[in-house]
């Protein structure tokens, strides 16, 4: 080995040296370096696997959030169906009723109108016979030339009417 150290012209002193330096050096490193690097790369890490598994956690409440959406919206077409069916239910009773109440006013009307049709039959027929009355007698005073009584214009009356 001293021939080698001879060769290569080392020297011990200066070796052991420069080693103590290099320790030193690579603590100094070690402690002041690597570390801070370290930690920094480990705290990174773990802010990225809790990013992974908030993304995930989030992933899965938006999954979930949509079948409740999906639910909902099925919910409310049903629901809106339901209504549209008892709406139509009741339009349709509503029209059976008005077409009823239509039927019943229009019979009101009729009989009304054939019981005023009476009246007004009536009431003419009263008036011709009045009218037929006065020519019965005006034609009896003109044929007989004179002026009878009450009672047997009556009964003139009666019988040219019967």
């Amino acid at each position: 080995m001293d021939e080698l150290i001879k060769t290569f012209h080392i020297e011990v002193n200066l070796l052991v040296a420069q080693i103590v330096n290099f320790t030193i050096v690579l603590l100094v490193l070690y402690k002041f370096a690597y570390k801070p690097v370290l930690k920094t790369l480990n705290s990174r890490t773990d802010k990225i696997e809790k990013g992974l598994s908030d993304a995930d956690t989030a992933g899965k409440k938006l999954e979930e959030i949509m079948k409740k959406e999906k639910e909902v919206l099925a919910n409310a077409k049903k629901e809106a169906q339901e209504i549209i069916k008892t709406a139509e239910k009741q339009a349709k009773a509503n029209a059976t009723s008005i077409v009823l109440e239509a039927r019943n006013q229009n019979e009101k009307l009729i009989v009304s109108a054939k019981k005023q049709i009476e009246q007004e039959k009536d009431k003419m027929l009263s008036e011709v016979k009045g009218e037929i009355a006065n020519l019965v007698v005006l034609a009896t005073e003109k044929i007989i030339g004179e002026k009878l009584d009450k009672e047997k214009d009556k009964e003139l009356i009666e019988k040219a009417i019967k």
